[in-house]
């Protein structure tokens, strides 16, 4: 009995307890970028010791950050470690790619593929390399600013990938806002992605429409309305983006997709999206059941 006691409490121990495990400079080969692409990657507690499968949230980073972002900055790691240990969510696997500044786009010039890559080549490589639970519900997409667009347009997109949809301080605005935009501003956003427009060109093209969240929203069809759970989180001090995810949620009212809309004190500031991840975590969580 005694020895047993003893077990016990040497596996209880911090040091000895089960720990995630995180990789954040991993790489896959793609062949419609032509190159490697880097990743990181964090593993729940358990995951080298069980022969489960997992769910799988893809974790995208803003404009100027990499794969690096949310394990530095957004101290993901102990935040995903905690809300396990408490029981709050489900044990996951946790993706973040590295996307450049690219939207998360397909470029206009069909040059860099990006959403290609990242539908086609990393979650087949993710689901082959990992444990993964690959039923739609399973699957679920998540960002903060760019990754927050990039994170939408993937759910909006492929509604048949993705059980839900967390989207911290989205990068979305108006054609109003793109229209008035200063042009060095503009390209430096959207370069990557829209191409080299000249000051006097038109920015609201066709492939804009095909890529804007707000067009996406109200051309959405009725089938697709209920097919993925939507979670929209930007703080009433965001002044980069507050008017887009405004609009974003009046649209969504206005033609009944079901979402959960968050507006709490702060700006856009990785102290927000860190107070705000368990919370998502805990709604993304739910869709795991």
């Amino acid at each position: 009995m005694r020895f047993l006691w003893l077990i016990c409490l040497l596996f209880s121990l911090p040091g000895l307890a089960q720990e995630s495990n995180v990789f954040d400079n991993l790489t896959v080969k793609s062949a419609i970028l032509k190159k490697d692409k880097k990743f990181a990657l964090y593993l729940p507690p358990g995951y080298e010791t069980s022969q489960r499968s997992y769910p799988v949230l893809y974790l995208l980073h803003g404009g100027g950050d990499d794969q690096t972002a949310w394990l530095q900055q957004g101290n993901m790691q102990n935040i995903v470690d905690k809300e396990i240990r408490e029981g709050r969510i489900s044990p996951m696997i946790v993706v973040m790619p590295d996307a450049e500044m690219t939207f998360y786009l397909n470029s206009v010039a069909g040059k860099y593929q990006y959403e290609d890559f990242f539908i086609n080549e990393l979650i087949p490589h993710i689901e082959k390399t990992y444990r993964c639970r690959t039923e739609k519900r399973f699957r679920a997409v998540a960002g903060l600013s760019m990754g927050g667009f990039g994170s939408l347009l993937y759910a909006m997109h492929h509604p048949d990938l993705f059980g839900s949809c967390v989207a911290f301080s989205a990068g979305v605005r108006t054609d109003q806002q793109i229209r008035e935009m200063p042009h060095q501003e503009y390209l430096r956003r959207y370069r990557t992605s829209m191409g080299e427009l000249k000051e006097t060109d038109n920015r609201i093209t066709d492939f804009w429409n095909q890529n804007s969240i707000l067009y996406l929203i109200q051309k959405m069809p009725e089938s697709q309305k209920k097919a993925v759970r939507f979670y929209l989180d930007c703080g009433d001090d965001d002044l980069l983006l507050y008017k887009g995810n405004a609009e974003m949620h009046t649209l969504m009212r206005d033609v009944n997709i079901p979402h959960e809309y968050r507006v709490r004190n702060g700006g856009h500031t990785w102290e927000y999206w860190r107070t705000g991840l368990p919370d998502a975590l805990q709604f993304i969580s739910q869709s795991f059941l």
